[in-house]
């Protein structure tokens, strides 16, 4: 892991809440993501996890609280917005273009990184042309990380759930986030797509620096790979700390582990 101890963090998550009519779906969240560090949102089903990376990835507006990345308030900007600061993230159920080859679908990644005038763009001629070339060549960089080369000129829809979540990263990575949020990267996955997709998540953060957050039920998952967990339940946060704590928190033993898991 690359978190340098002691730096500010690069997402800072202050007393947000969020209701949608009668119901409180946070309430008062905080947490900090140092830069370079994998964290960790775990908790029951309804516990407001993918409402939390909502929150940040600017899909929901919070009721109350502020949202900070990189020292900046962005708790009210648009999901574009969000993602322009360096923030991607990937979703609980695989949002690919079906139709679309995983090279294409890749390159979508890139799309905010593109800038051209229309005309030149039509005729592929001159700026345009060495900008599409860069960001080709950038993208064939990630499918060769990702050791997806052998479908990279597959549809997407065709291919097996956990190449599609492997494909759904890597457009991810083609935006080049500081921030990276995965919702579920691993739910539906065997035994070897798991091992697999943890040892890419290991590598994004060694490799590239990036900062991640993740959702994740797998427990297993969470103690090897991140360096701290935050657990909420029905809303409210409930524990924070590394994984160690966490897992004989008796909050968490309670609410989301069972008592089974006590030692």
């Amino acid at each position: 892991m690359t978190a340098t101890a002691g730096s500010a963090p690069l997402l800072q998550v202050d007393d947000i809440s969020v209701r949608f009519g009668a119901l409180l779906a946070l309430n008062r969240v905080s947490l900090s993501v140092p830069r370079g560090e994998i964290a960790a949102i775990i908790g029951p089903n309804g516990a407001g996890k993918t409402t939390l990376l909502n929150c940040i990835s600017g899909f929901y507006q919070p009721s109350e609280g502020r949202i900070a990345f990189a020292g900046r308030d962005r708790t009210r900007l648009s999901p574009p917005d969000v993602a322009a600061l360096g923030i991607a993230r990937t979703f609980q159920n695989v949002a690919l273009f079906r139709g679309m080859s995983v090279l294409d679908n890749i390159m979508t990644g890139r799309i905010l990184k593109m800038r051209g005038n229309f005309l030149l763009d039509a005729l592929w001629w001159g700026p345009a042309r060495r900008q599409e070339l860069a960001h080709r060549a950038f993208v064939e960089r990630i499918i060769d990380f990702l050791e997806i080369q052998a479908i990279r000129k597959s549809p997407a829809g065709l291919l097996p759930y956990g190449l599609q979540k492997r494909v759904e990263l890597a457009r991810a990575l083609a935006a080049e986030p500081q921030l990276l949020l995965l919702d579920e990267p691993m739910a539906g996955m065997n035994v070897e797509e798991k091992e697999d997709m943890c040892r890419f998540i290991l590598d994004v953060n060694s490799e590239f620096g990036t900062t991640i957050a993740l959702i994740e039920h797998d427990m297993g998952v969470v103690m090897d790979i991140c360096d701290h967990v935050v657990v909420l339940d029905y809303g409210r946060k409930i524990a924070d700390g590394t994984p160690e704590h966490v897992r004989k928190d008796q909050a968490v033993l309670d609410a989301y582990l069972g008592v089974a898991h006590h030692d």
